[in-house]
Order: structure tokens, then sequence, then C-alpha cells
């Protein structure tokens, strides 16, 4: 643990606060929606936010790499307070949905510029074990948000609920004040920088990865919109225990296996993880149980434990130094365009029909199975270092 400096630490910990943020607010979206009189567009929740993450990303990542990587990252804090400040005050549910637009941003900006200082800082050889640690942060207050949820909302109500998502997001504000940039030169902002070329959209370098990304971002996007309603329909309480269980899962696999890519090549480890995810699926669609549902999201959680870091750590193998920031931008518009897909594909499936759950995770199953495929011609016939 002492190979990772002080930065690494602040910056880990201001990242799980941010996580807990805007995963806070998740489980308990489709039901403000619904009172607001519009249930048939619960895909927009998800769909929304991803599509606002997603086109960001293009300019965080290019202005990560000119104006440093903390600038981005205030960027993405400011927008988050100022619309977990206003989600009380949603009247309508076009208004809801402007909102859940605008939050997108914050996590478009945040974390592309956390992800390239992370990338900084860690040392090539430990880059998998470091991305590990890097996602269990996240992962934790990914489980943390969502298991608060529902609990806040049962003792409080939703405007609680809003007001702590705020609240956590200027605790973020506070570790993230003292964390060191690491981009040695940095230019003051220009509005030229804002002119976006082809090749600063999407970074040649790390299509490989993006492919992947894509292609198991549509199983998050199916989850993230489908799992408040299977709870309700299992009976229960708390919407966010699928993903405490998850997120026990993927930390301790993220410790456990942390070191698996360094050695045995990022590629072969993120297809045995594709075949897990790719199990998953199955199971929740299968799932008629409590228990059931619980087993399942803990072989999801495995399955993102394997995967994720592997994917953060690929990424920073193929990104040039120089363009870190462009390469982990890329990363996240696959995983956020990704989840786009998977959430209107479940939009267009379900359609509030319980009946209909099992033809949307097979479709997630379908999506897992190309990657294995994928990951295996390009290990047959492309060389790479990883």
């Amino acid at each position: 643990m002492k190979t990772y400096s002080s930065n690494f630490w602040k910056l880990s910990f201001s990242m799980l606060l941010f996580t807990t943020s805007y995963n806070l607010v998740i489980p308990e979206m489709n039901a403000f929606l619904t009172d607001l009189g519009a249930p048939g567009l619960k895909g927009l929740i998800i769909g929304l936010f991803t599509i606002s993450a997603g086109v960001s990303r293009p300019f965080s990542g290019k202005l990560s790499d000119i104006i440093g990587r903390k600038k981005v990252m205030l960027i993405g804090l400011l927008i988050s307070l100022a619309v977990c400040s206003l989600y009380p005050f949603a009247f309508a549910a076009w208004f809801l949905l402007l909102l859940r637009f605008l939050h997108g941003f914050s996590v478009g900006f945040y974390p592309t510029g956390a992800t390239a200082l992370i990338t900084d800082i860690l040392p090539e050889d430990r880059r998998g074990f470091g991305m590990g640690l890097w996602g269990t942060f996240i992962s934790i207050g990914m489980g943390i948000g969502q298991g608060l949820s529902s609990f806040l909302v049962e003792t409080g109500n939703r405007n609680a609920l809003f007001f702590t998502a705020a609240l956590f997001t200027a605790l973020s504000y506070i570790l993230f004040f003292n964390v060191k940039e690491t981009l040695a030169k940095t230019a003051p902002f220009q509005w030229s920088n804002l002119r976006i070329q082809p090749d600063e959209i999407i970074e040649p370098s790390v299509i490989p990865v993006a492919i992947v990304m894509f292609l198991s971002a549509m199983c998050s996007g199916i989850i993230l919109v489908l799992s408040p309603d299977i709870s309700d329909h299992l009976h229960i309480g708390n919407k966010g225990a699928f993903f405490i269980f998850y997120v026990l899962a993927t930390i301790l696999i993220r410790l456990v296996t942390g070191k698996v890519s360094d050695t045995y090549g990022r590629r072969e480890t993120l297809a045995v993880g594709m075949v897990i995810l790719c199990t998953s699926m199955v199971l929740i669609g299968m799932s008629k149980t409590e228990t059931w549902y619980y087993i399942s999201s803990v072989v999801f959680g495995i399955a993102t434990g394997i995967i994720s870091p592997t994917i953060f750590a690929w990424t920073a193998d193929l990104s040039e130094k120089n363009r870190r920031g462009r390469g982990t931008g890329t990363m996240f518009i696959a995983l956020e365009f990704g989840i786009l897909s998977g959430a209107l594909a479940t939009n267009l499936w379900y359609q509030n029909n319980l009946k209909s759950i099992w033809n949307v995770f097979l479709f997630g199953a379908g999506m897992a199975f190309l990657c294995i495929a994928y990951l295996v011609w390009h290990l047959i016939t492309i060389k790479s270092r990883h």
C-alpha cells in the first residue's frame, strides 16, 4: 500500500463520496417520475443522464490534457452540487428529466479528470492492482448510495435524500481541494479549446477498450433501469439491496484478483470476466425469489470486479502519455453509450411488463457473449503487449 501516494488516497476517498452522491438518487427516480405522472419514461432517467455524460467526455478529456485534471474535476463537482440542490424543486416530469440531463455533465467531467490523474500517479507495473483499488472506492460509493437511498426516504422524505446527495458532493470537494495537480504543463482556458476535432472525440489507440466497454456496459444499463422494479415485484423494501450484495462481491474480488491482469494479460482476464457477466445476466433474468436475486447480484459483482479494473488498466496501457485525458474520455464515452443503449433497449422491450424481463436479460447475455467473441478474435489476430 505504501506504493501509492497520499494524492492517490485523497482522490480515491473524494471519488467515493462523489460516487455516493449521484448513486443516492437513482433507486428512487422511477417512483419520483411515476408520482409526476410519467411512468412510461423510466428509461429516460438513465438515458438522458448517460447522453449528457457521453457528450461531455470529448470536451472533458481534451480539457484535462490542456487546463489540468483538477479544473475539469471542479466543473463536475459544481454541477453535481447545483443539480442535487435543485431536485427537491422538480414540479413536473419534464423538469426532473432536464435535471437528470444536466446531472450527467457532472459525471462527464469529474471521473474523466480524476481517472486521468490517477493514471498519472500509478506505477506501470502495478497499474492493474492500482486500478482495482481505485475501482473499489467507486464500488463502495455505489453501494453506500444505492443502499442508503430507500432508507433516507423512509426515515425522512425525498427532499432529505436530495440534500444528502448535495452534502456528499460538498464533502467530496473538501478532499478534492487538497489533491495535487499532476499535469506538468497547464494552459489557461480558451474558447478555442472547445473546438473538437474527430480524433479528439475518439482516441484511436483505445478503440479495442471502447468496444469491450460498450458491450459490457449495456448489461449495466439494463440493471440500472430494471432493478428498482424487480425489487418491488419481489417485495424487497430496499430498492438498492441488489447493489449492496453486488458491491460486497465486487470489492472482495477486486482485492483478491487485482494483480491478475498484470500477470496474465488484460484481454485474457477480460474474457473470463465476460463469461461470468453472461452468466449473471441469465441468472438475474431467471430470478423468481429474493434469494436467487441476491445470488445473481453477487455473480454480477464478481464479473464487474474482474472487468472494470482491467478495462481501466488497459486504457492506460494503450493511451499516449500526453493524451491520457482523451483516452480516458473515449473509454467513458463507450461506458455512457453502452449504458444508454442498454437503458433504451430495456425501455423498448420492457414497457412496464414484468413478463418481458427475461427477454431483456437474454439480450444482455447476448451482448456479453458478443464481447467474448471479440476478445477471442483480438487475441488471435492482434499482437499487443497487453
